[in-house]
């Protein structure tokens, strides 16, 4: 399909992100995404922005579910009882997927705070007992496509052609995109998908109204109203930092509790259970 033909997506919605502080070693924390909007986030379950030390996320385990992290500052040392272990540097991202069971740990190193990005992203119902695996996204090494005053890092997904070679269960883009003031960028998606975007740094325009947003806000995508292909402008008004994420809706029932999401009650007590008598081990 030409450029010509794909859908103008819109703004639907704008929010601010309000923190508060923490406790302890967790010293800020604030839902981008809030839980609980399960089919009007759909695949996206929630978002943390934290600031945290050693001590915070300390051994803890997950089912039926991926965390995707992005480090915004400090240095992220992250392990598993199977045997992964890692360090992540501002602007990695950490794309795990916890499937049938996984206890791992995300500690800053000695000293450090690290102010971080998580996203939930739901697994669908035939890949909750998946095996675990981890996959670390180095900034460095990730695909890059450039344009005058722009630079776009492909995580996930793919940006004009620039494709990451990601492992996704559920179809998903991540794209960090940088624009020098006055520069505008177009983001092309599936038609069929939700995403949102989050402003890290400046301020710029967002979608076919020209949508306003700035520093620590959500701007939600409107539908591409059954078009099969779509597409968002976003222009920078200040010098522009700002992630867009973008996913497959599951479209089945969510019931989560604490690390787990499942599709019903009986799926999370029985996690529970499985967790206890030791079979999120390898």
């Amino acid at each position: 399909m030409s450029k010509a033909a794909k859908q103008q997506r819109g703004i639907r919605r704008v929010w601010n992100v309000s923190h508060r502080t923490g406790e302890g070693t967790h010293l800020r924390m604030g839902f981008v995404l809030e839980p609980g909007h399960w089919e009007e986030f759909d695949p996206f379950l929630a978002m943390m922005e934290d600031w945290f030390q050693k001590g915070t996320f300390d051994f803890h385990p997950h089912r039926g579910l991926e965390t995707v992290t992005y480090v915004i500052e400090g240095r992220l040392e992250h392990q598993d009882n199977h045997g992964g272990k890692g360090l992540l540097q501002p602007g990695d991202v950490q794309w795990m997927t916890a499937g049938r069971g996984i206890i791992h740990a995300e500690e800053p190193l000695e000293g450090e705070t690290v102010h971080s990005l998580q996203l939930w992203l739901n697994l669908p119902r035939s890949k909750k007992m998946t095996e675990p695996r981890y996959q670390d996204l180095h900034a460095a090494d990730v695909p890059v496509r450039r344009e005058p005053g722009a630079l776009i890092k492909v995580f996930s997904g793919s940006s004009a052609g620039i494709t990451a070679k990601t492992l996704n269960h559920v179809p998903v883009t991540m794209v960090e995109i940088q624009l020098e003031p006055g520069t505008s960028v177009v983001q092309d998606l599936p038609g069929s998908y939700n995403g949102f975007c989050y402003v890290l740094e400046g301020s710029g325009y967002f979608g076919a109204e020209e949508t306003p947003g700035q520093k620590q806000q959500v701007l939600w995508l409107g539908p591409a109203d059954g078009s099969p292909e779509s597409e968002v402008t976003i222009r920078a008004d200040q010098a522009l930092r700002v992630l867009l994420y973008a996913g497959e809706p599951v479209r089945e029932p969510v019931v989560a509790r604490g690390p787990f999401v499942m599709n019903t009650e009986d799926e999370i007590r029985q996690a529970y259970a499985d967790y206890f008598a030791g079979k999120f081990n390898p």
